[in-house]
């Protein structure tokens, strides 16, 4: 029996790979950071130098070769990482017309609509709604997938119930499936206790090789869980991907709708349209006096969108079995689909899509058995 890989492993074979040009390996120049090893699959981050990214293409195909032909290893899989930016004299003798092509080149649209969920803060059910809200998409019709965009603190794999790790193929990472979604988050790369310990250069570099690298198919809608707040890995976001537009979640509560204001005012700074807002825990009914309960006040989000003049999309309640799905990895969309909290979320999603310009909305799949 095959003994399991072990990081010491990866790093060993690493240092046998010389950077062209240098007297170093890999591992004594500082290229290699970020092994995770988990059930025969390989991932590290691998820095190529951002003025010239396309020389390390020889060097990332070596190493994962030289990974994978290790006993015990199914995959291998280098995520590249620029941490440099350009000298001054580099970007002043760069024509300002090849700067704006290569802008334009690296703006992704994976699906025929990329459509944000976002929130200015944590903790307010944005992860949740996402999910939700794709799986009422693809009960609509929509071929539907999603990208978990929280390097920090994915949650993904645990509302989809599977820990999966993606393999790659013909230089693509191939996503997950589940639940009829095409899916893919940092979280299937590594264990769900590792901590990610990476600097922004290495997040951004990250989230563009998701948009980038990953063999989304052509699906009719990508959701994009955005991380919370308004940084770094959100304005990567807004710029190189094609966003059809935002949908911000909040709780009713004032705390909780002044960071709201935030993120909306960073896609309006960064021209993408807000595409309305949704009020989650809206409130709360006792299931045993069926008596209804405001626990984060009520109304706020719609009083919000008001007024901003932005489409109230819906409010959805603080609800167990929303909470209980979600960690079960069977969100409500999958337990109970005839449910009242599902056609919550299926409202929504058919005012979204009624939304959504008339010569760019994706058909209804129909599909005759």
């Amino acid at each position: 029996m095959t003994s399991p890989i072990t990081e010491e492993q990866v790093l060993d074979t690493l240092s046998a790979i010389m950077v062209d040009g240098k007297p170093q390996d890999l591992i004594t120049s500082g290229q290699i950071s970020g092994v995770v090893v988990k059930n025969g699959h390989v991932g590290f981050s691998l820095q190529a130098d951002p003025n010239h990214p396309e020389a390390i293409n020889p060097i990332k195909n070596a190493a994962e070769e030289a990974v994978r032909a290790l006993p015990g290893v199914l995959s291998a899989t280098a995520m590249l990482t620029a941490h440099r930016p350009s000298s001054p004299a580099e970007k002043s003798n760069a024509p300002a017309a090849n700067s704006a092509d290569d802008q334009q080149s690296r703006v992704y649209q994976p699906a025929t609509y990329v459509i944000a969920v976002a929130s200015g803060k944590g903790g307010v059910g944005k992860s949740t709604t996402a999910i939700n809200l794709a799986l009422a998409f693809q009960h609509l019709g929509q071929s539907v997938a999603i990208l978990d965009a929280d390097i920090y603190g994915p949650s993904l794999p645990r509302l989809l119930g599977t820990s999966q790790r993606p393999v790659a193929e013909n230089n693509k990472l191939m996503p997950i499936k589940a639940h009829g979604l095409t899916a893919m988050s940092i979280g299937f790369l590594m264990d769900e206790d590792a901590p990610t310990i990476w600097r922004g250069p290495m997040v951004m570099s990250a989230l563009e090789q998701m948009l980038r690298d990953v063999e989304w198919g052509e699906p009719d809608i990508l959701i994009i869980d955005m991380p919370p707040g308004t940084g770094d890995a959100q304005l990567t976001l807004s710029q190189r991907a094609k966003l059809a537009g935002a949908i911000i979640v909040s709780t009713p509560q004032d705390l909780a709708l002044i960071d709201a204001r935030k993120g909306l005012n960073m896609f309006r700074k960064v021209h993408v349209p807000v595409l309305g807002i949704i009020e989650n825990m809206s409130y709360f009914v006792c299931p045993d006096c069926h008596s209804q309960h405001d626990i984060f006040s009520r109304g706020g989000a719609e009083d919000e969108a008001k007024r901003l003049g932005l489409p109230f999309l819906g409010a959805i309640p603080l609800e167990i079995s929303i909470r209980e799905g979600a960690d079960a990895g069977k969100p409500v969309l999958v337990s109970d689909p005839d449910g009242p909290l599902s056609k919550a979320y299926l409202d929504i999603a058919k005012n979204l899509l009624d939304t959504l310009p008339e010569q760019s909305r994706p058909a209804p799949k129909i599909t005759i058995s």
